[in-house]
């Protein structure tokens, strides 16, 4: 049995950081145009730098909670035990799935502890401030950027998600709204494929009809009785 895991913002904030926008538009105080677009990094990168600055430093002072760990001990089951294929994707840009223990994952929006540069394309890991600091270590150009993808700007590792997805069994999508394509998507594909699907979220939304069952609750409490039960059972169905 094949397993994608799609993951959001909703699990990390069980970890103490901030979900995204608000119905004000706002980030942490900031306007979304202002630190999050192409157009505002063309404008003043180091502001764009300087948010993205502060995430890092709050997704380093974080820790992984008990969702993250679950879903790590899932994937090694699974891996141990020969079941079949286990892919975790996240929208998040934080690190606390692999400090949780997660192997197999992509990051579909880019990841805060890494840069790459507009000029030669260089890209590498970059944990400290790039504010101020923009020098590339390869070309030696002032021109690194966070290695996030900003919108308007296509998300990464589509094609692997996408292949993934037309051969898993079970698809289940955790703390996430639902609403941004292209991930609001990636249940359709998986259903249409024949995948059972399951929706993990504090509160029932309104196109839950999409999902097989949902799950109602803290993450940290539904996802770890449920990835306790994939393990602890050999089931043909996997709803339990």
């Amino acid at each position: 049995m094949n397993i994608v895991i799609l993951t959001g913002a909703g699990i990390s904030s069980e970890s103490g950081l901030a979900t995204f926008t608000g119905a004000d538009g706002l980030w942490s105080g900031h306007r979304v145009e202002d630190v999050c677009t192409p157009d505002a990094l063309e404008r003043n990168p180091d502001a764009v730098c300087a948010f993205y600055d502060q995430r890092k430093a709050d997704a380093a002072s974080a820790e992984p909670n008990p969702t993250h760990q679950a879903l790590a001990k899932l994937e090694r089951h699974w891996q141990e035990t020969n079941k079949g294929e286990f892919l975790l994707v996240t929208q998040n840009v934080d690190d606390l799935h692999e400090r949780g223990g997660s192997k197999n994952l992509v990051h579909m929006h880019g990841l805060l502890n890494s840069a790459f540069c507009m000029e030669c394309g260089w890209q590498g890991p970059r944990h400290g401030r790039l504010e101020g600091n923009r020098e590339c270590p390869a070309c030696e150009r002032d021109a690194l950027r966070p290695d996030i993808v900003l919108f308007g700007e296509a998300p990464r590792h589509l094609r692997q998600i996408e292949a993934a997805l037309e051969k898993c069994d079970l698809f289940a999508a955790i703390g996430t709204s639902g609403t941004v394509y292209p991930a609001a998507g990636f249940v359709e594909i998986a259903k249409a494929n024949g995948a059972e699907t399951h929706r993990f979220d504090i509160e029932m939304l309104l196109d839950s009809e999409r999902f097989d069952q949902c799950h109602v609750g803290a993450a940290s409490q539904t996802v770890f009785a449920w990835a306790k039960w994939l393990t602890d059972v050999k089931p043909k169905a996997v709803l339990p």
